[in-house]
């Protein structure tokens, strides 16, 4: 992997961090508010390399709400599990009150 990636890597671990308990947001959302729009995949790159650090990674959905990421955890429904033991409501892979627990970084970090 690249150095600047890997500098990369470390920006959206200090974004997700900062995501508050019982909210979620998108790959896509922290991708924009890096400055870097067209880099979800590499937030989610990043979500995949952080199960080795103090990133609650869990809270990271796609756009549309649903546990994409959700194979990278242990067990089955690891991601869902923590997910609901915040108080976020899943069904069938799909935050149920997305919009509602929707942290959007740009309007949240200045």
């Amino acid at each position: 992997m690249k150095p600047e990636t890997l500098g990369f890597f470390e920006k959206v671990y200090d974004v997700v961090r900062e995501i508050p308990y019982g909210r979620v947001t998108s790959y896509g959302a922290i991708a924009k508010y890096l400055g870097a729009i067209k880099s979800a995949r590499i937030v989610g790159y990043a979500m995949n390399a952080s199960h080795t650090k103090d990133v609650p990674a869990h809270r990271v959905v796609n756009r549309n709400g649903l546990l994409t990421g959700k194979h990278h955890f242990e067990g089955s429904n690891l991601m869902q599990q923590l997910l609901e033991n915040e108080g976020v409501l899943v069904e069938e892979n799909q935050i149920q009150n997305f919009k509602a627990i929707f942290w959007d970084p740009s309007k949240e970090l200045n």
